[in-house]
């Protein structure tokens, strides 16, 4: 007993510590910054694209540019948006990449697990959550492996996500010569760059021999450990009934993973982590792959959430469809703005979110946006028999995006968050398939039906607007 009111204590410190931090944070701020980088088109700028040997031509990035619009007659969504998104984000459309989609928990990790075995330079991984549970001590023996044979192993944890996580967990890694960076520790008096507690690490990537990336919406912990319609996946303190976990990664490999790795490298370097290990970060790609593939990366840091504000810049230069998948989704008015105006020009827009939820609040404040959404013409679908935790999305079909982030405040502004950008008909058709199962899965929710709901459920959606900031 003496031990379980010590543990209750330390999380109620930490609770104290975080609640003490979103208030100062949140003083004052009201709404998100409306997101003007030049949102409008220009017709005279063209898409900059990288391959395996560097910068390609103009002429070769047309080329690109002149296939990929050949196999999508639908849409010119690659004219207009490709160069003001990279005028946005910065960082190069890359060619030459294979990109795998992994649906939920089991597909994923068979392929990180064979990944990790087959390293032989260097393992680096961020993580929000990895729980000392069956699946986080599997990832532990194995990264603990790999680095007994010599290759270096990094991991980047969220102190947020971990925090229930034992000491002893971590410790057993670094005794075994990985290093570790706990990202924005909780607690001040370990802090290496100053109290931000409410800046986190929501990001999702692992990166094996500076060639392969993997990234998505899936953390490590045993509630991944069926597929989504299994009940072979634990619950998740907080929830009710049997509700296995639905979500989407992708595996990487090519030119593009370098981008990845910056990303990785900048993080361990702006937290102050000790001293990586060597190893060969960046080596040679062949560039085999047929995959148009562009890195983006979010931070609090920068003047404005960049995946925010491409995907606002992508959905207002939809032409004929905007499918939405989101774990969270508590749209801010320029988002809702962008769906709505979508619908006026004629598009398809349709948004898969949960009918269950482990968050509360974001389930109800969410909701209080389906009257608006409802009105003007957009499709609202519930995930049924499943906790959908995906963040993606397709727009005209040929535009994909998949990652970390989800449409909500907190990941557009207090978030490290990292998302992969996938342009062609190909991997289009994959995304399609994949809302379609999703969809077939879900129940609609119709403007007569939503206005027949209880006054409790009014009231939640009231009480939980209220906090969407801090959500």
């Amino acid at each position: 007993m003496p031990n379980r009111r010590k543990q209750l204590s330390g999380r109620f410190r930490i609770v104290a510590h975080l609640a003490i931090g979103l208030i100062a944070t949140a003083v004052g701020c009201t709404s998100l910054p409306t997101i003007v980088p030049d949102m409008a088109p220009s017709p005279a700028r063209s898409a900059q694209m990288a391959g395996a040997h560097g910068i390609l031509t103009p002429q070769q990035s047309k080329a690109v540019i002149d296939r990929l619009k050949s196999r999508s007659q639908e849409t010119n969504i690659f004219e207009r948006h490709l160069a003001l998104e990279e005028s946005i984000v910065g960082s190069p459309l890359m060619t030459g990449n294979t990109v795998v989609l992994l649906q939920d928990g089991p597909a994923t990790y068979q392929s990180m697990f064979a990944a990790i075995r087959n390293a032989r330079d260097h393992i680096n991984m961020e993580t929000y959550i990895i729980e000392d549970d069956e699946v986080g001590n599997r990832f532990a023996d194995a990264l603990i492996e790999k680095q007994a044979q010599g290759v270096a192993v990094s991991l980047i944890y969220d102190s947020v996500g971990t925090f229930q996580v034992p000491s002893t967990f971590f410790k057993r890694l670094s005794d075994n010569g990985i290093k570790l960076l706990e990202f924005n520790p909780v607690n001040p008096l370990t802090a290496k760059k100053g109290w931000e507690v409410n800046q986190r690490d929501h990001r999702k990537l692992l990166i094996v021999d500076g060639g392969t990336a993997f990234l998505g919406g899936i953390n490590i912990s045993s509630v991944y450990s069926g597929g989504s319609f299994s009940t072979r996946s634990r619950q998740r303190p907080g929830t009710t009934g049997i509700q296995p976990w639905r979500d989407t990664h992708l595996q990487v490999t090519g030119p593009v993973v370098s981008e990845f790795q910056k990303m990785f490298l900048a993080t361990w370097e702006k937290q102050k982590g000790e001293a990586l290990a060597p190893a060969n970060h960046f080596p040679q790609h062949a560039g085999k792959g047929t995959e148009v593939v562009r890195a983006i990366g979010s931070s609090p840091d920068e003047p404005f959430s960049l995946i925010y504000a491409t995907l606002i810049s992508a959905i207002n230069n939809a032409e004929t469809s905007v499918f939405l998948t989101n774990a969270y989704f508590v749209p801010d008015p320029q988002l809702l703005t962008a769906l709505k105006d979508a619908v006026k020009r004629g598009v398809d827009v349709q948004i898969i979110v949960p009918g269950h939820t482990d968050s509360w609040l974001v389930f109800h404040a969410g909701r209080a946006h389906y009257t608006e959404l409802l009105d003007a013409g957009v499709k609202i679908h519930e995930r049924r028999d499943a906790l959908l935790h995906s963040k993606t999305a397709l727009i005209d079909g040929v535009w994909s995006t998949v990652g970390s982030t989800n449409l909500d405040w907190r990941s557009f502004l207090h978030n490290d968050e990292v998302n992969a950008v996938i342009l062609g008909q190909a991997f289009g058709t994959q995304m399609r398939a994949m809302f379609e199962k999703d969809r077939a899965a879900s129940h609609i929710i119709t403007p007569e039906q939503w206005q027949q709901r209880s006054l409790s459920d009014r009231m939640k959606e009231t009480a939980a607007g209220i906090w969407k900031y801090w959500l």
